[in-house]
């Protein structure tokens, strides 16, 4: 079974550093294009880094170019988000996808707040 399941997520004070992780079943991180996404209270849900392709490039929303970096670990299958100083307005549910077949996992919470 295709499954993903994020984890990681917490409250941290602004300019803190938290790191998620997305535990994949069913198949291999490698072999996909997979993405963060994050969705705040009252608005739509945004895509904030996707690593695609064998060489792992990596793009990025601009709201969050330079502060959040993606990455993946093939011998744990798990795709990660690292996100240094943070700002107020990072607070939401974060969401890692695979983007063929568009599954996805339950989210985590992060609330970054003083």
């Amino acid at each position: 079974q295709v499954r993903l399941v994020e984890s990681g997520g917490g409250l941290v004070q602004p300019g803190g550093s938290l790191r998620l992780s997305c535990a994949a079943s069913g198949f291999t991180v490698s072999s996909w294009a997979m993405s963060w996404y994050r969705q705040a209270p009252g608005k739509e849900r945004e895509l904030v880094a996707v690593l695609v392709g064998v060489g792992s490039r990596a793009n990025y929303a601009d709201s969050v170019k330079g502060r959040f970096t993606i990455s993946r670990d093939n011998a744990k299958n798990t795709v990660y988000l690292q996100m240094d100083s943070l700002k107020p307005e990072d607070t939401a549910v974060y969401y890692c996808r695979r983007n063929e077949a568009d599954i996805w996992g339950q989210g985590t919470q992060v609330t970054v707040s003083s």
